[in-house]
């Protein structure tokens, strides 16, 4: 279903009509989780987190303007819901560890399970493995198709911050697949 028809079925769910909606979820949920899925490792922080994003797009539609590609917008969002989810975790985990020091707790954060969680594929492997400001490169752009240009506009950072994230990405998985002795080819 291409972007026109999604904004036409999504016109309709704003004004009450809830197989509309339903359409508009079922044509691209999969690509919403999948995205989510290679930022976040934990099955229902993405769970949780792709909720959002239906929730966040549902009440913020008006904002959508119909001259961009839907799917560049609900991307977006789903990026900035991700960075969300990321930055209230990290003060989670602030104030859990010092809590931890306060009495003296012992805490093991490596969970390995967590971090193997759903890799099927030696290189979605190494990708996982990148920082989260460079794997979300990688994905918008060779998961997504986006230009370097669409990339900076939906993390609303300057384009050369994404060619050098991009750069270092790129680098970084050479080195990993070299490392593991993969086949795998990285331009």
């Amino acid at each position: 279903m291409n972007d026109n028809e999604l904004l036409s079925w999504l016109e309709k769910a704003k004004l009450g009509d809830e197989s509309a909606f339903q359409l508009v979820y079922q044509a691209t949920h999969q690509d919403v989780y999948r995205t989510v899925a290679f930022l976040v490792y934990n099955k229902q922080d993405i769970e949780d987190i792709v909720n959002e994003v239906y929730m966040s797009m549902w009440r913020t539609f008006q904002t959508y303007d119909p001259s961009r590609p839907f799917r560049f917008w609900l991307h977006g969002i789903t990026v900035r819901l991700v960075q969300d989810w990321k930055r209230k975790t990290w003060r989670r985990i602030r104030l859990f560890e010092r809590n931890r020091r306060m009495t003296c707790e012992h805490f093991d954060g490596t969970d390995k399970a967590v971090l193997q969680f759903e890799m099927q594929h030696e290189l979605f492997s190494l990708v996982r493995q990148l920082s989260y400001k460079l794997r979300v490169v990688v994905i918008l752009r060779y998961f997504h198709d986006y230009a370097l240009e669409e990339i900076a506009d939906i993390l609303q950072i300057p384009v050369g911050t994404v060619k050098s994230r991009h750069y270092l990405a790129m680098k970084e998985l050479r080195k990993r697949i070299e490392m593991t002795g993969g086949d795998a080819y990285v331009h």
